[in-house]
Formats: structure tokens, sequence, C-alpha cells
């Protein structure tokens, strides 16, 4: 039998599991796509007891099974999202949404109240986002909005650790739920911030994610973790092996620039430049900014493939082409054509660029890579400090694969190695780690980055 242990990725739109060997080996996957359901206002949730079930059917047949030797078990799932637990451990509410509306009120009030929205912003490292997205807000609105449902609360877990609960029945926190843009934590003094207290709400303190709890699955004792948010999970695998300092930059729809090794508090300068801070599971600070890089290519690569009337994938067939890249830049004197006043232009340049000053598809969208890559150099540099002790730049996702980005990445950081990592459900991958080190035969030091010069 194959010794595994079992993760739960919960995901928006997918759920998987994945199990992993001990050499971190993905041996088997399954993937889910559950139908959303209402919460008590209407507003579109996940079916959290489905996913629950999902959960418990799914671990009593590997446990019963023949095939695997299931030695423990982990979640990680998306962030800002909440579950309110009566004194019986009941849960209270459905797992709201955290794009639902609420009054602006709660967080204006909770700003007024802590220094003004620039400072207690800057002291939790969480820039305002509105909605249900800083996830402490929920508490708050659920006392305004929900008064006799609050009034039943005494415990509040994060959604990773409420799925472990599920099996453990354990009461626990974990930094990188807190840590994560909640405006629960306080970065200045490494603890929740006082407006937790000040509303008397009990929180528990955060354990490492380390931590797991025996657990009878199907006959057997697994040992089952207590979860992990999915952002800073799919930073662990790098955090574990990686041979020296780094700075990793996931690309996708969004750009998330993360240093590990970044010290010194986030300013309200960096907070306004879209910065924000995480926390690793050993509750470290990891200073990030964040581009939408992924979404201004999306819109402007279909543009230009219209405009030239070539298919809209068309760039993938695009080189990275030295000469062009320097006479385009001598040409423009290194001035953005689609981003002429930063990223805060891309809406303009939408309707402002004329596309008939390049000759070709291949012109176009070079200097687009060219702009996007300078928008994404400076995001990169709001987490490089004064001084760096990063020697290595993983860039992972999407844009790993843009050629041209790649070479213009090594040109812009001549000092560090740009290397290319194609780890795969590398959020999955983190919560089999962290757990790891309580699995004898867990092998991190044969983990293999999929790294590419």
């Amino acid at each position: 039998m194959i010794e595994v242990i079992a993760v739960f990725d919960i995901g928006k739109t997918n759920k998987k599991v994945l199990l992993f060997d001990s050499n971190f080996k993905v041996v088997k996957q399954h993937e889910e796509k559950f139908p959303v359901i209402s919460d008590d206002d209407g507003f579109e949730c996940d079916d959290i007891d489905l996913i629950t079930s999902w959960i418990s059917k799914s671990l009593e047949e590997i446990a019963a099974g023949n095939e695997y030797d299931l030695k423990g078990v982990n979640f990680s799932t998306y962030g800002a999202s909440l579950m309110f637990l009566d004194e019986k451990g009941q849960r209270q509410t459905p797992v709201y949404n955290y794009l639902k509306e609420i009054p602006e009120t709660i967080a204006a009030d909770l700003f007024n109240q802590y220094g003004g929205k620039n400072e207690f912003c800057r002291k939790t490292a969480s820039p305002a986002l509105g909605l249900l997205l800083n996830s402490g807000i929920q508490i708050l609105w659920l006392k305004q909005e929900k008064p006799e449902v609050s009034k039943k609360v005494k415990s509040v877990l994060h959604f990773p650790q409420y799925l472990s609960y599920t099996l453990s029945n354990e009461i626990v926190s974990e930094p990188t739920s807190i840590g994560c843009h909640t405006f629960m934590w306080d970065f200045d003094q490494m603890q929740y911030h006082q407006w937790i207290s000040d509303n008397e709400i009990a929180l528990p303190e955060p354990v490492n994610n380390a931590v797991v709890f025996p657990v009878d699955v199907a006959g057997k004792k697994v040992k089952v973790g207590i979860g992990i948010h999915d952002s800073s999970a799919s930073l662990v695998p790098y955090l574990k092996a990686s041979p020296a300092k780094f700075i990793l930059v996931s690309t996708g729809t969004w750009c998330i620039n993360m240093n590990p090794y970044y010290e010194e508090p986030l300013t309200a300068d960096e907070l306004e430049q879209d910065c924000l801070c995480f926390l690793t599971p050993t509750k470290d600070q990891v200073k990030s900014s964040r581009l939408f890089m992924g979404y201004f290519h999306e819109v402007w690569a279909e543009k230009l493939a219209k405009h030239f009337d070539v298919p809209g994938d068309s760039f993938k067939a695009v080189k990275n082409n030295p000469e062009l890249i320097s006479a385009l830049s001598n040409k423009y004197e290194d001035t953005s054509v689609y981003f002429s006043n930063g990223k805060e232009s891309f809406q303009e340049g939408l309707k402002a660029v004329d596309l008939s000053v390049f000759t070709n598809y291949e012109e176009s969208y070079t200097k687009l890579m060219i702009d996007l890559t300078a928008l994404c150099v400076t995001s990169i540099k709001l987490v490089v400090p004064e001084n760096d002790n990063t020697e290595i730049l993983y860039v992972s996702g999407g844009f790993a694969r843009n050629p041209t980005f790649i070479e213009l990445l090594k040109k812009s950081f001549p000092a560090k190695t740009v290397l290319i990592s194609e780890i795969d459900n590398s959020s999955a991958l983190g919560a089999a780690m962290v757990i790891a080190d309580t699995l004898s035969d867990a092998d991190v030091a044969n983990l293999d980055l999929g790294i590419q010069v």
C-alpha cells in the first residue's frame, strides 16, 4: 500500500482531493464542481453541507480501500470566509460569499474608532477591499445585521479550520488565514488587533500549521491538519525546498509578488500602491504586491487580435526577439504606449492608443509585453527592500511560459537568478508539506520544484 497524505483543495469553482505520496508526488486526483445555493439573504454561496459530506465520504473510501495507506489529511481553501459556531459547536450560518455587499458604514465606524482608515489599514496590512473581503468585518456585520444569530455565536473559525473541525472537533486558529487582509491582525504588535478584544470577540490564539490531531477514519488512526489559506500554502514548497532566499512572482489573472524575508512594516505609501502582507505558517510576515497583469493582458491581446485580424491566441507563437525589443525601446525611448500613466491608465489606454503606429501583430504584442513587464517590475520592486538579501526570482503561472516576459525580467534584475517553476497544485502541495514533518516517511529533500533556468 502507498502511504499518502490527502489534501482537500477548496476553490471557489473547483473542489479537489489530491493524494500525495512520501515524495510529494500526486498519485491520485479527483475534482468536483458543486452547485451553489443561496444564503439566508438569497445571495449565492457554497453549499457547505455538500462539501463536508463529500470530504467525509471521500476519506472513508480512501481509508477503507486496499490501495492507499492514509496517514494524514489537510485542507487548503480560499480566504475571506468565516464560520460561526454556538456553544455546542453547531454551525449557525452559511459560508457567506465574500462578494456579498454590506453597508460601508461598518468598516467606516471601525476606521474612525482606531486611528482612521489609513492607519488602521496600515497596521492590519489590509487594503480596504469592501464587500466581505476583509473577513473580520463579517463578525461586525453579523452583530449588526443578524443580532439574534450573533448572540448565539461562541466560536469563530476561518474556512480551513472549520473543515478540519468537522473531523477533529477541535477549535483552533492559524496564522495564514488570520494574516490575509482580514483586519484582524496587528502587524506592528504581531497579535490580534485591539478591536477584537474591545468587542469581546473570543478567538483562539493561532498555532503553527504543523499541528495535527488524531482522528478515526473508517477504523484507522489518521492525523488531521488544521488547514491553511491557499495563497500562503502556495509559498510553502519554496520555503521548504529553495536553496536560497527568494521572491515568488506568481502570475495569473493577478500577479502576486511575495517576499517572505522583508521584515519592515507595511507603510501607508506601499498600501496605496496595492501592497499587503500575509503570514507564513510560522507567523512571519510576507510582504506582497499585486498587479492585475493577467487581466490587462487578456483584454489587450483580444483587442490586438481583432485589429490585426489574427486568432485570439496568436500571442502564444510570438517568440522573444531581442532586436525587435531593442528597436521598440529606442523608438519609444522606454516610455509606455499602452499604460502612459501607469496601471491606472489601463482603461484610458484602451480608448486612446492608436494601433496603426505598429506595422504588424508581432510588433504590437512585443511592445505590449515590454509595457506590461515594466509595470510588473515596478510592482516587484515594492517588495524589494533597500538591504535586499534575496537571490532568486521564482516565476510561476501563465506568464512563466512567456519568453519575452522572462527575458525582460532577467534584464531588469541582473543581480538575481530568474527561474521558472512549474509546480502543479502548489496550494495543495503546501498543505501536505506543512503536516509532513509529523509523518516520518515524508521526504522534503526530494521535492522537485520543476525549475527551468
